[in-house]
C-alpha cells in the first residue's frame, strides 16, 4: 500500500524580512482525508498553504505534494485550489471561465458538473465581474473543482458566503470527499473544522501546535469543565491537585475546574465532601483553541 502522503510540509520555514510567517510547520494529509487548517489571523495558514502549492518556496525543510515538488503535481492537473485573493477577469461569463479551466486539465468535471458542485448553474451566463462577493467566491470553487483534482486546497472558502450558501458548501465539499478526494482548507470558524474535518491541525505563530480531531483537541487543552459551590469557609487549597485538574479559577463561591478526566477529578471531590452544585460540561472547541494558542 502506497503511505506516501498526498502532501505534507516537513519543518517548512519562510521568513518576509524580519518576519517568520512559518517557523517549522509540519502537515501531512493522507488520501481521502479532509483537514481543517485553524489559526488566527497572521497565524501562517496562507502562508502554509501557499508553500504547499509551490506558489512560494520554503527558506527551510520541504514541502512535497504526491511525493514530489508541488509544481510538478501542480502541471500533472491533480491540485485544484480556491485562494483568497483571486480577481474576477472581466468581459467573460462564468461558463466560459469555467470551460477554460477546465481545458488545461488532462480529465476535467463537465463544465455543467462542476458549475452544480458549486451551487452557480443559474448563474452560467452571467458576466463573472458583474458578480457579488458571495456569487465570487462560488466561482473560484467552481473554478478549483473544473479539473476533478485529487486533492483540492481551499484558503477561507466560505468567506463571504450567507449562512444558507455556508451549508451548500458544505454540502458540496462532503460530497466530493465521499469519492475520494482530499481536502485541505482553512478557516476561522471553528464550527466549521469541527463539523468537516476529520482532523484539525492548529496553526500559531508559524508552528503547528496541536493536531487530531476536534474531540483529541478538547481533550488536549483540558477536556472537560467541573463546576462546584464552595462551602462557607472552605478556601481553594488542593484543588488543582485533584485528579486531572490543569487549571482552577473561583468565583463568586464558584470553583471552576478544568479537567482532563472528569471522572477521577469528581470522585475526588465526593472523597472530600466538596460536591455542591456540582455542573460537569465539555470543552468548546473555543475554549480548547484558545487555550492551545494562549500566549506563550
Amino acid at each position: 500500500m502506497n503511505r506516501t502522503p498526498v502532501a505534507a510540509l516537513s519543518r517548512a520555514v519562510k521568513r518576509y524580512g524580519p518576519t517568520t510567517a512559518v517557523d517549522g510547520v509540519e502537515l501531512a494529509l493522507a488520501a481521502g482525508e479532509t483537514v481543517a487548517l485553524l489559526g488566527r489571523n497572521g497565524a501562517g495558514k496562507s502562508t502554509a498553504i501557499a508553500l504547499l502549492l509551490g506558489l512560494v518556496e520554503p527558506d527551510a525543510g520541504r514541502a512535497e505534494l504526491f511525493g514530489a515538488r508541488p509544481e510538478t503535481a501542480v502541471r500533472e492537473g491533480r491540485v485544484g485550489a480556491m485562494l483568497q485573493d483571486a480577481r474576477a477577469v472581466p468581459r467573460v461569463t462564468v461558463r466560459e471561465l469555467v470551460a477554460f479551466v477546465a481545458g488545461r486539465y488532462p480529465v476535467p468535471l463537465p463544465v455543467p458538473r462542476a458549475l452544480e458542485l458549486a451551487g452557480i448553474p443559474e448563474l452560467a451566463g452571467r458576466r463573472v465581474d458583474r458578480l457579488s462577493g458571495g456569487q465570487l467566491q462560488r466561482v473560484r470553487l467552481a473554478l478549483a473543482l473544473a479539473g476533478d483534482p485529487a486533492l483540492l486546497v481551499l484558503d477561507e472558502p466560505t468567506a463571504a458566503l450567507d449562512v444558507a450558501a455556508r451549508r451548500e458548501f458544505w454540502t458540496s465539499m462532503r460530497e466530493y470527499a465521499r469519492r475520494g478526494h482530499t481536502v485541505l482548507f482553512s478557516t476561522h470558524h471553528l464550527e466549521e473544522a469541527d463539523a468537516h474535518a476529520d482532523r484539525i491541525v492548529v496553526v500559531d505563530r508559524g508552528r503547528t501546535v496541536a493536531d487530531g480531531t476536534g474531540t483529541e483537541l478538547r481533550r488536549a487543552a483540558g477536556g472537560s469543565l467541573v463546576a462546584v459551590d464552595m462551602a462557607a469557609g472552605q478556601g481553594p487549597d488542593g484543588l488543582a491537585l485533584l485528579p486531572g485538574v490543569r487549571s482552577v479559577e473561583v468565583r463568586g463561591g464558584r470553583a471552576r475546574l478544568r479537567t482532563e478526566d472528569s471522572d477521577a477529578t469528581v470522585r475526588a471531590l465526593a472523597e472530600r465532601g466538596a460536591i455542591r452544585g456540582l455542573e460537569v460540561v465539555p470543552a468548546t472547541l473555543d475554549e480548547a483553541f484558545l487555550a492551545l494558542t494562549e500566549v506563550r
